[in-house]
């Protein structure tokens, strides 16, 4: 006679809520797109058994039964506590998520750093201990998987073709005699630019993003949007990071570009950039810190003679500098860890990042190149292929 195995006894609980169209911690761990409240649930036992719940509305129960990643998928109807369930679908889930905990005897919960804010008091009302793991759903999204690589591989190459047309747009548009640019008849201004990349963009599935066209002394400010008119012989700073529909993962490209004549300042300002872009590529690699890389960065930097560091109230306006970190992490977020910044963390191995030194100066603009790149043990592959020149005509 068999006799069945027991049930395992659940000690340990972590868990990740929120709408997976917003929460790309939640979407990674479920791989499931809804835009309702939905809650992953992750329960332990000291064996070493894992049980995976997703809570979901009802009327994603049969797809999500399909397509998500868990063990079982239930709706707030299932798991209806003591008190009546409400019809707010976010209390509801809050509700379901603290029912389950406490039907297998679970008191405290690990949570991730987007936990909101009425789950929590929902869990405390309940009697249930949140306990705060920042890392939960961020270290399990920096080691890219060949699949996720493949993602931003594809996106990257749709982003630099929408970076080709709008640099060809600037370089090849024509100045009247006051050096204001023209295409197609009317005044080039921004605004058309960023129109053309995302109808580019649109057509190839992508979602059209606010891509940064800052012409002249706008590119000063290293994240102005840029609105107006571009004139000849002044810097754009083209800064394209776009959402693949499909996959959810994003691109992210930057360049450069001067209509006419390169005046010399600004030919320096992108020798040193592109300089020390070699300089953080050589020491990009697992095993060493964010921090050191942008030490390599900063270290070309002054190098040429350009400073770094933030412009403060009351300093000389005239200087040239670099007021941001070399990079940043890409993925399902444009921005996400590990950061190549001061005190940044070790790299691992998959992780995808951007190198994009720049420098600024007021009243005259910037210079920045970005390209994006997978951390090897041995190095880094970068994703890009575009050239870095000023010129593009």
């Amino acid at each position: 006679m068999t006799h069945p195995l027991p049930s395992p006894t659940w000690g340990s609980a972590r868990l990740i809520a929120g709408v997976p169209s917003q929460n790309n911690a939640l979407f990674h761990k479920i791989q499931f797109l809804a835009g309702d409240p939905a809650a992953w649930v992750e329960l332990g036992s000291s064996e070493g058994t894992r049980h995976t719940t997703l809570i979901i509305r009802d009327i994603e129960i049969g797809r999500a039964a399909r397509d998500a990643q868990a063990d079982e998928v239930v709706c707030p109807a299932d798991l209806v506590p003591t008190a009546r369930i409400s019809g707010e679908r976010d209390v509801a889930t809050a509700q379901a998520v603290a029912e389950l905990l406490l039907r297998n005897g679970i008191h405290q919960v690990t949570v991730d750093r987007t936990l909101p804010f009425l789950v929590a008091v929902e869990l405390e009302a309940r009697g249930i201990r949140p306990v705060l793991d920042p890392d939960l759903g961020v270290r399990e999204r920096r080691a890219k998987s060949e699949h996720e690589v493949e993602c931003l591989r594809q996106a990257q190459a749709v982003t630099e073709r929408a970076m080709v047309l709008a640099c060809r747009m600037v370089a090849t548009a024509k100045a009247d005699h006051q050096g204001q640019l023209h295409w197609e008849g009317a005044p080039l201004t921004s605004e058309r630019v960023r129109v053309a990349i995302n109808q580019f963009l649109l057509q190839e599935g992508f979602e059209p993003c606010n891509s940064i066209v800052a012409g002249g002394p706008q590119g000063g400010d290293c994240h102005a949007l840029g609105s107006g008119t571009l004139w000849t012989e002044q810097p754009v700073i083209i800064d394209i990071f776009p959402r693949n529909a499909q996959t959810r993962f994003f691109g992210d490209c930057t360049r450069t570009v001067v209509n006419g004549c390169i005046p010399d300042p600004i030919a320096r300002m992108h020798r040193a950039v592109c300089h020390a872009k070699r300089a953080a590529e050589r020491t990009l690699r697992a095993g060493v810190g964010g921090g050191s890389v942008h030490a390599a960065t900063i270290e070309v930097i002054h190098g040429h003679g350009f400073e770094s560091g933030f412009l403060r109230d009351g300093e000389d306006t005239a200087r040239c500098a670099m007021v941001h970190g070399t990079g940043h992490g890409v993925g399902l977020d444009v921005h996400e860890a590990p950061l190549l910044d001061q005190g940044g963390p070790m790299l691992v191995e998959g992780d995808a990042v951007t190198i994009e030194p720049g420098l600024y100066q007021a009243g005259v603009g910037g210079v920045r190149v970005e390209d994006l790149y997978i951390v090897q043990a041995s190095g880094s592959i970068n994703l890009n292929q575009l050239p870095e020149q000023l010129g593009w005509s």
